[in-house]
């Protein structure tokens, strides 16, 4: 549609969007006839924003208001009259700096990166971690108190998940040692699935002569569900950046339903299928996409690929459809790139 405007009408939708996106009010044609790169009467303008209108790009949210852009006119700003700029370079230094992964769990560096995407943006923040389908580097049984213990398992990819554990209140440590050995000793790299019916196995067949109480320990420990989805878990920051630019009532309501959408982890993993075929960033516009129907706000998120050039997860932010696009995209998408690298490296 951007090669059926012509140039009078690209400039004043063009100065329509870039003044929404800075101020999030509608603009009247008086305003647009006073800026200095248009000698246009209040009269042709205003005729021109009704073409507008009447090709579903501009809406006008009151009488004799001024016009905003709207889902669809935003879509097409993005992808036609949008220059999207670049990251300076303190800010690739800071996301560089919270994704180095030295001496740090895998999840905690992607927790940071999270936070720190929501305070570069001023929007809410998403990372959907890699799935936990993975082969375990180590584990061990950390008594916590009287009848609960803790599983640590590390990853091979640095992931850390914990598990609790209930038990009797008189498990000495030395049996908790010997259940660690034993199965870092079995895992092998494996993940716990794949060890499992070995270890059963061999337990059974009491090859592995190991005394009751330890035995106990190892069953109940693998019997136990994972904290994690095992499709990937969802991290989420920033929320309360959502509520900021509300103001009607109208506007409170549509905010906490976006609020409870991004705690249900199960709608947030949905959306990595949703850009599986996807290369780079995605930007989805209110109700755009299915699983984001959420009018009003807007997500820009972008996949990242392991070194089998599988899509394991992705990076991205949530905030009303007025974000400034064209930093918070570079933004994004060069934060992807350093998760991407760093998965690799794992």
């Amino acid at each position: 549609m951007i090669t059926e405007l012509n140039e009078r009408s690209r400039e004043i939708f063009r100065f329509i969007v870039d003044a929404y996106l800075e101020t999030g009010q509608p603009v009247g044609s008086r305003t647009i006839s006073k800026s200095d790169f248009l000698s246009l009467s209040p009269a042709s303008i205003r005729n021109t924003m009704a073409d507008l209108e009447d090709a579903g790009l501009l809406c006008a949210p009151h009488t004799s208001a001024g016009r905003l852009p709207t889902e669809a006119g935003l879509r097409l700003y993005i992808d036609g009259l949008m220059e999207v700029g670049g990251l300076s370079k303190d800010e690739r230094s800071k996301i560089e700096s919270e994704c180095h992964a030295l001496g740090r769990p895998f999840n905690e560096v992607l927790e940071r990166t999270t936070t720190l995407l929501s305070g570069l943006s001023s929007c809410a923040s998403l990372v959907i971690a890699p799935k936990l389908d993975e082969s375990v580097k180590q584990i061990q049984f950390v008594k916590l108190a009287p009848g609960k213990i803790l599983i640590v398992l590390v990853m091979q990819n640095g992931l850390v998940e914990n598990r609790i554990m209930d038990t009797e209140s008189n498990i000495p440590e030395t049996a908790l040692i010997k259940a660690s050995n034993y199965l870092n000793a079995k895992l092998g790299g494996k993940t716990l699935g794949q060890a499992q019916k070995e270890i059963m196995k061999d337990m059974s067949q009491s090859r592995s002569q190991l005394d009751g109480i330890t035995q106990s320990l190892v069953e109940k420990g693998l019997a136990l569900p994972s904290t994690g989805n095992q499709d990937g878990h969802i991290i989420v920051r920033g929320q309360s950046r959502l509520l900021e630019d509300v103001k009607a009532i109208e506007e409170l309501e549509k905010a906490r339903a976006l609020l409870g959408f991004l705690e249900e982890q199960d709608n947030m993993l949905k959306l990595l299928d949703s850009v599986g075929d996807a290369d780079g960033v995605q930007i989805f516009i209110g109700a755009e996409n299915k699983i984001f129907d959420q009018s009003g706000w807007s997500m820009i998120i972008s996949p990242y690929k392991n070194g089998k050039e599988q899509i394991i997860g992705a990076i991205g932010v949530i905030g009303p459809t007025r974000l400034n696009y064209d930093r918070i995209i570079p933004m994004v998408d060069y934060t992807s790139q350093i998760v991407a690298k760093l998965v690799d490296e794992l």
